[in-house]
C-alpha cells in the first residue's frame, strides 16, 4: 500500500491558500482517480482509499493544521505498517519558483514547519516528497504569505502545476521515486 499525503490547514478559512497546495493535490488525484475523501475522527485525517495505476493508494489530509501534520501521518504508517518509502508527502515550497515541480527521495525540512514535523514524527528524513513553488515570500513575511491565495494572474500556472503534480503522483505510485523524478523534475 502507498500512502499519498496532502499537507495543508483544514477549513474553508484556508481553502486555496498557498499553504494548501498539498490538499489541493491529492483532492484532484482523487477525483482522477474516482476517490472520495471521508473524514477519519480517530485518525484525525481526512481519507481516501483506492487504486492508482493498479495500486492499493490511501490519499491523506491530516486534520492538525500544517506544523502538526507529523503525527497523524506517524500513527497511519504505524498502524498500517507502511514503509517510509511508500509515503509521498506533498508540500508547498516559497524557496521554488511559481509553479515548479521538484520530487526527491529524501532531505531536510527547508523550513517547512509541516516537513520539519513530519521527520520528527518519522524519527528520519528517509521518506519521498513532493514540493510545488509557489512563488517567493517578501522577506520577513512568510508567515503570512503562504497563508494568502494565489492572485488571479498566478491560478492558471497553478492550476496547470496541480495538473502535473497529479501526473507525478501518479507515476510515483507505479514507477517510484526514480523513475518519477526522471521524468518530472525539469
Amino acid at each position: 500500500m502507498k500512502l499519498v499525503v496532502g499537507i495543508g490547514n483544514p477549513g474553508k478559512k484556508y481553502l486555496g491558500t498557498r499553504h494548501n497546495v498539498g490538499f489541493e493535490v491529492v483532492e484532484r488525484v482523487a477525483s482522477r482517480n474516482a476517490m472520495t475523501f471521508e473524514r477519519d475522527k480517530r485518525l484525525d485525517a481526512g481519507i481516501a482509499k483506492g487504486r492508482v495505476g493498479g495500486e492499493d493508494v490511501w490519499l491523506v489530509e491530516p486534520h492538525s493544521y500544517v506544523n502538526l501534520s507529523g503525527p497523524v501521518v506517524a500513527k497511519i504508517v504505524r498502524e498500517r505498517d507502511v514503509a517510509h518509502d511508500d509515503v509521498l508527502v506533498v508540500i508547498d515550497d516559497y524557496n521554488l519558483p511559481l509553479g515548479a515541480l521538484r520530487l526527491r527521495s529524501s532531505g531536510s525540512a527547508g523550513g517547512h514547519n509541516g516537513m520539519r514535523s513530519m521527520i520528527a514524527s518519522f524519527g528520519s528524513p528517509e521518506f519521498p516528497r513532493l514540493r510545488i513553488g509557489i512563488g517567493s515570500a517578501p522577506p520577513g513575511l512568510a508567515i503570512d504569505f503562504v497563508l494568502t491565495r494565489f492572485r488571479p494572474s498566478e491560478r492558471d500556472r497553478m492550476d496547470e502545476a496541480f495538473d502535473r503534480a497529479v501526473d507525478c503522483v501518479e507515476d510515483w505510485t507505479v514507477q517510484g521515486t526514480v523513475d518519477a523524478m526522471n521524468k518530472h523534475n525539469g
